[in-house]
């Protein structure tokens, strides 16, 4: 996974590509580079580490040319360094890259035998090399389509020409790349939060195509060189400006951010008026399927394990969930009276994607649950429901896990209605319900001083476990998820009743233990089992609703007690202690928040 940016202007374009990469860092950065155009010579300043560094270099060399390319990175193939850093270049190009090409030894060996020498360990480099052999008997056109042919794997790619300041040529399969438009100039983008300081107009190439930029035209082609029109989307002003404020993470402004992007999305949904759920773009109807496949990766799958429950509980259909990693390679026994869900927050995640195209080959019906509505998995979809969560920057999900798990409710009260399930009464009690969740979410944002206090243990610990039951077993996954991704400690989701077969091993005396045991079904059964990790000395953290009645347990270290809501809404209020454990412990740390180590925003490499 890697960042983007392309530019080609009529005056200097450094200092702009260097701070569109520095919006970009979320996607990759392990090192950074940019290659300029200066009277026609490509010349490239590249280092491991973040773009702060690279603008220190940069300003030691002479790259002020009118069209550029940027990059950072998130290393797949070979280790962060300066070498390895994007862009590759070759006398005659300069290329930056996203995705993997899977046949790059291949390539390399073939490519050596005419005389090449590899400088880097990625396989990045054999593209530069690969462009400029095609280059000495094709044409520009020719040799973009004889490259792209030979490159197995996914990418999106920029590429720069010695000697040619009319173009940048971009091209993509499988990973996004988005072009902006602009006053004698135009732009080229890995998403379209890098290119939002410039300009609001933005087009983004099919998989498989690529595009030839000018300062005052782009044009678009298919996989065969046919030339072709692709759509401009405008964005809107409030994806323009998404700042930090006076936050100093974006995950700290996104946690607290969920009461208002939770009130957006049910604004968006539901009618108060009439007191109905309006997704009228439905296409079928719900006579027309007998089972949901969901399918999403990381936490858009948490979301659609607790959808999985919801969905058992109020409709008669049957329902599955797949790891999207998993999915295409399966043999899948498709049915046409299946309705395949996708989730992914930017839309882009490969596996998702990759899932959906299996689907869309097979002819299935599909929908899609994302934060970006232009992202390829909306545009391949049948149909499209949006989270409105707006954009989160912070790698680890916080709102966008919210806004999936809130639209998978909201999907489901409508199928389960639509269906005759359950009646209007219950129907406009769950809406009810709904309409107070903004609210309940804000009370549980207060719990702050306490989970600031608990999140030094966690982040002290060797280990941790989270355990739930029923809705709460996929928010214990998440929790453990969060408290993995930020902390860097080691920490394990399960159902609460499955310790007694193998985990309570584990327990030794002071092991943190997050129990999750709002007042439902289950609640006195998981109190069962968090006193047998207490009788082995855990200090457990009860996370729980408001409720007269006491728990029935001693020796509790910690509780925290959300709002009392109807049991099928808790999983959003419990969620959140979870979100502010990982980040305080992360604090306590002294960790990147927003930045942690290894991880990307958008995964789009498989």
């Amino acid at each position: 996974m890697c960042g983007i940016i392309g530019i080609i202007s009529n005056k200097e374009v450094t200092s702009r590509i260097v701070n569109s990469l520095r919006k970009l860092e979320y996607r990759g950065y392990d090192s950074a580079g940019i290659a300029t155009l200066v009277r026609g010579n490509i010349n490239e300043v590249k280092c491991e580490g973040r773009v702060d560094a690279l603008e220190k270099d940069i300003n030691k060399f002479n790259l002020k040319g009118e069209i550029g390319i940027g990059h950072v990175r998130w290393a797949t193939h070979g280790k962060p360094s300066k070498i390895n850093a994007h862009p590759h270049s070759s006398e005659e190009v300069s290329v930056v890259h996203n995705g993997i090409i899977e046949n790059s030894t291949i390539l390399k060996k073939f490519l050596e035998k005419k005389g090449y020498v590899f400088k880097s360990q990625t396989d990045t480099e054999v593209i530069a090399h690969l462009v400029t052999e095609y280059l000495k008997k094709n044409s520009l056109k020719e040799t973009i389509i004889k490259v792209l042919k030979k490159l197995h794997g996914s990418f999106a790619l920029g590429i720069i020409f010695k000697g040619q300041n009319d173009f940048i040529v971009g091209a993509r399969r499988g990973s996004p790349l988005a072009v902006g438009y602009g006053p004698n100039e135009n732009y080229l983008g890995s998403d379209s939060y890098a290119l939002k300081s410039m300009t609001n107009k933005i087009s983004y190439l099919d998989d498989g195509d690529f595009c030839i930029i000018g300062k005052d035209q782009v044009q678009f082609f298919d996989n065969k060189g046919v030339k072709k029109n692709n759509k401009v989307f405008n964005l809107s002003k409030e994806d323009l400006n998404y700042e930090k404020g006076d936050y100093k993470y974006f995950m700290e402004k996104e946690i607290e951010e969920q009461p208002s992007t939770i009130n957006d999305c049910i604004n968006e949904y539901i009618d108060k008026h009439s007191n109905k759920i309006n997704i009228f773009n439905f296409p079928w109807k719900v006579n027309n399927f007998k089972s949901i496949v969901l399918v999403g990766c990381g936490t858009a799958f948490h979301s659609c394990l607790v959808a999985k429950y919801w969905l058992e509980q109020n409709t008669s259909l049957d329902i599955s969930v797949d790891i999207a990693s998993e999915f295409r390679y399966r043999k899948i026994r498709f049915k046409k009276d299946s309705l395949y869900i996708f989730v992914s927050q930017s839309g882009e995640t490969a596996d998702t994607y990759a899932a959906l195209d299996l689907c869309k080959q097979n002819k299935m019906k599909t929908c899609a649950i994302v934060n970006v509505i232009e992202s390829s998995i909306a545009r391949d979809a049948d149909m499209v429901l949006p989270i409105y969560c707006g954009q989160e920057i912070g790698v680890a999900s916080t709102k966008a896990f919210l806004g999936q798990m809130l639209v998978l409710y909201i999907l489901c009260t409508k199928i389960s209605f639509d269906q005759k399930y359950i009646n209007k009464k219950v129907y406009q009690s769950k809406i009810k319900n709904l309409l107070s969740l903004s609210n309940s979410t804000k009370k549980t944002l207060k719990l702050d001083q306490k989970l600031l206090d608990i999140g030094k243990v966690f982040a002290n610990s060797k280990g941790s476990m989270f355990l739930g039951r029923g809705y709460s077993y996929p928010i214990a996954l998440e929790g453990a998820l969060k408290l993995k991704e930020l902390a860097y400690v080691h920490a394990e989701g399960y159902p609460a009743g499955e310790m007694k077969h193998g985990p309570l091993a584990l327990i030794e005396e002071g092991m943190p233990v997050v129990v999750l045991a709002p007042r439902d079904e289950h609640y006195k059964k998981t109190i069962s089992n968090m006193q047998e990790v207490i009788a082995r000395g855990a200090k457990v953290l009860l996370i729980t609703n408001k409720n007269k009645d006491e728990v029935i347990s001693e020796n509790i270290w910690e509780k925290i007690e959300v709002d009392q809501l109807d049991q099928e809404l808790i999983p959003f209020l419990i969620t959140i202690p979870l979100q502010k454990l990982a980040f305080y412990s992360a604090l306590e740390k002294g960790f990147d928040i927003d930045k942690p180590r290894n991880l990307a925003k958008s995964v789009t490499v498989e």
